[in-house]
């Protein structure tokens, strides 16, 4: 399988971007599947019944999120109806929605997602480690799923590759998501995982992480706020990450997609 993992969308400058260019890298890179964090994607803060329908229609195929999931109250009724739309699996078992879920991809190969959250500098949760491992061991590759991806939005890089390696030999990817600046770290760990600490972000970088730069800079500089955080406009960066795994449900190949905007280009071989 060929998958297509995009970071954090911020904004409707990084919305916009996935949304165009979708439908194009789908045929470009000749992908199976595909995993957008869409956390950001309204405002900044949390997303729309109507922006996940738009990006359902581009071509993806599950929605991730993270701590500002609930933000846009409107959703916490939509995703108990939606089940390509994932909120961490480590929040309360009756809170709306769920962290995992099963789908098919377009070569007819089946696919598990998780969605967990990371507790360091975070609001706090449940234990992430101890929920994802109850998943691995009820499921694994490649016999439950063809291919199983983690998306751990996380703050601390170290409890983002611990998770890596907790995962590593029982996940197709582990991918961090939620701080918004690609690291360079892409590859496969000893036992078959790829491996990326984060993603990025769909935004534009002339900003403070995907918000435009005056108020931001003005709270670390006076501890006072001038105003509202709001995402910055202009050319967005389009971030992510291609795998592809094997028969085993493990990974042979990891490439750092980075198009558009202000960062360097990188483009994976089709």
């Amino acid at each position: 399988m060929r998958l297509l993992y995009l970071g954090d969308l911020v904004g409707r400058s990084g919305r916009n971007a996935v949304i165009e260019a979708l439908p194009d890298l789908r045929n470009r890179y000749q992908l199976d599947f595909v995993i957008v964090n869409c956390e950001n994607a309204a405002g900044g803060f949390g997303v729309t019944e109507q922006i996940c329908l738009d990006l359902f229609h581009a071509g993806a195929d599950v929605l991730t999120s993270g701590n500002h999931i609930w933000d846009q109250k409107e959703i916490v009724h939509y995703i108990d109806d939606e089940p390509r739309l994932l909120r961490p699996i480590n929040y309360p078992k009756d809170s709306p929605g769920k962290g995992i879920g099963h789908y098919t991809a377009s070569n007819g190969e089946t696919i598990m997602v998780i969605n967990a959250q990371g507790q360091l500098y975070m609001p706090p949760l449940d234990d992430p480690f101890h929920m994802v491992e109850e998943v691995l061991d009820q499921n694994p590759i490649p016999d439950a799923a063809d291919v199983l991806v983690i998306d751990f939005h996380a703050e601390a890089t170290s409890e983002k590759m611990a998770m890596g390696h907790f995962a590593d030999g029982r996940a197709s990817l582990v991918v961090g998501s939620h701080t918004h600046v690609p690291t360079a770290d892409a590859h496969i760990l000893p036992g078959g995982t790829a491996y990326q600490t984060d993603a990025g972000m769909c935004g534009n970088y002339d900003s403070v992480i995907g918000m435009e730069k005056s108020v931001p800079v003005e709270r670390f500089r006076s501890k006072f706020s001038p105003g509202r955080l709001s995402p910055a406009d202009g050319p967005a960066t389009i971030c992510g990450i291609i795998v592809e795994t094997g028969r085993d449900g493990l990974a042979k190949h990891i490439a750092p997609l980075q198009l558009g905007g202000c960062l360097p280009e990188l483009s994976p071989e089709t």
